[in-house]
């Protein structure tokens, strides 16, 4: 692990520039790419590729994009799963034994989740059979040279930011090809192969997996402590984030947080031209007159400092101003009109597990959200608090991870604010090693959260939640599910329930 340097962080690392004029495209590797983007002028056309651990998140969405790239794809997985069935709806052939038998022997390259061991039977067959062999996210830069990319990174509103980029340009006709971390209603899934000349992708920083991107296009939304099983300090992330910005195209553009002073750091590391947003002071981007109506959000658009143009958000939440007029940004290095870009975010409803409405039954108000960090808790609280108006508002949270629970235990204690009651099941386990398991509880965040002045009640299983929720819940609640882990269940059997 690099060891890292505290750094002078009160400076913007942003020169002065000039106006782009939008009708002029950017010069974007253009002697590097090919002119057409059609579907067979792509390595992997016909090719048999195949997934080990295709149900996962990124990678079912990755096999998704590449079966319509025109590639034979096939894959395994320890069971079925939704992702998994909707493969085998495209066409996909999906094993769940996961032995060496189940490997094809006309596999021609392997991509692989993180989460699979070296001496997974299938990949020690692909190495005797000499096949090339992909982690997700090297698989993910090897599209990416293929067509002009679009990278969205950050540690809060990286699959919202990333949508929303990726249904403008669908809206704009320009058929981009995406990846997301999060599904859409809207995007008929999490990915796409489009026959367009921009692939966009939603970026990672865990395992620095996102410098295997070399995009034309970027964005870092925001820089935080988080991850800290795998990076040392918020100085060794920011470090990340440099570097991830270095990557960008020195022709390109990269879009980052002018109040965040992580980012500005970060962005001092990018050889493309930086494009600051925010909604205060002088950033490139700017949002201005903020008005609010029953929750609705609008306001207007400066780039530097000329109006051009006024967004309207359907989706709830003041983070959710910053996250669009990123995803404006990017569309009009796109080309995309601001007609177009206006009706596109006002029609957006947002990806699944954010913010997502399960029901209104009986009075009572009911969603759930991906939210797993101190910041996004925060926030999207705030959100439903002001979209919604409710008598109460009470939040299920499962923290994810006892490692990030441990360090952020503070942070996550304040985040609930907002919130009337909280709920906390047993934390979720990823990657805990048995002192982290050792070191916190459930029980000692709950305790941290009455210490703070709110309501809090720690309640270990999913069904003995739903049994108190439904016991509690009355006309005027909204209830709102919130982690990185499998507590939407709770939400989704009130809602059989109610």
């Amino acid at each position: 692990m690099v060891t890292s340097t505290k750094k002078d962080i009160s400076q913007p690392a942003v020169a002065k520039l000039e106006v782009i004029d939008f009708k002029q495209p950017l010069k974007i590797n253009a002697t590097e790419r090919a002119a057409g983007f059609a579907m067979r002028d792509n390595k992997f056309y016909q090719k048999r590729v195949h997934f080990i651990g295709i149900g996962g998140s990124g990678m079912c969405g990755l096999a998704q994009m590449l079966a319509h790239m025109g590639a034979v794809v096939s894959g395994s997985d320890r069971g079925e799963s939704p992702a998994t069935k909707k493969l085998e709806k495209m066409g996909v052939a999906i094993s769940y034994q996961q032995t060496v038998a189940s490997f094809p022997h006309d596999a021609q390259c392997v991509v692989h989740s993180a989460a699979v061991k070296d001496d997974h039977p299938e990949l020690s067959q692909a190495r005797h059979a000499g096949v090339k062999i992909f982690k997700y996210a090297q698989m993910l830069g090897e599209i990416m040279r293929l067509k002009h990319g679009i990278a969205i990174a950050g540690t809060h509103g990286k699959s919202t930011t990333t949508s929303m980029v990726a249904y403008i340009l669908l809206r704009a006709g320009i058929d981009p090809s995406y990846i997301i971390g999060a599904s859409s209603r809207q995007l008929g899934g999490s990915a796409y192969g489009g026959s367009g000349e921009y692939f966009i992708a939603e970026a990672c920083e865990f395992d620095r997996s996102f410098l295997n991107l070399h995009p034309s296009l970027a964005a870092v939304t925001n820089v935080e402590p988080d991850h800290l099983d795998y990076y040392h300090d918020i100085y060794e992330i920011t470090e990340a984030f440099g570097q991830f910005m270095s990557q960008v195209d020195s022709d390109g553009v990269v879009v980052t947080n002018a109040d965040n002073p992580w980012c500005r750091q970060a962005a001092a590391k990018a050889h493309a031209r930086v494009e600051t947003y925010g909604l205060a002071g002088t950033p490139i981007w700017l949002a201005t007159d903020i008005k609010s109506e029953n929750g609705r959000l609008s306001y207007d658009v400066s780039y530097m400092g000329h109006r051009v143009a006024r967004l309207a958000l359907r989706i709830p939440g003041r983070h959710n101003i910053g996250n669009s007029l990123v995803a404006a940004a990017i569309a009009r290095h796109c080309h995309v009109p601001w007609d177009v870009i206006a009706s596109s975010i006002e029609a957006f409803t947002g990806a699944d597990r954010r913010s997502e409405l399960l029901g209104k039954l009986h009075g009572i108000t009911i969603l759930d959200d991906y939210a797993h960090h101190p910041t996004e808790i925060r926030t999207t609280l705030a959100g439903l608090r002001e979209f919604y108006r409710p008598q109460r508002l009470i939040c299920v949270f499962q923290p994810h991870q006892h490692s990030r629970t441990r360090s952020l235990l503070e942070e996550f204690s304040l985040g609930f604010s907002d919130a009337d009651m909280v709920i906390v099941p047993d934390i979720y386990m990823a990657r805990d090693t048995e002192a982290d398991i050792k070191a916190v509880s459930a029980q000692n965040l709950v305790d941290r959260i009455v210490a703070n002045g709110r309501y809090g009640r720690y309640i270990p299983a999913f069904p003995e939640v739903v049994a108190a929720l439904e016991l509690e819940l009355k006309a005027g609640d909204l209830v709102v599910s919130m982690g990185a882990g499998p507590v939407w269940e709770i939400t989704h059997e009130l809602v059989r329930r109610l």
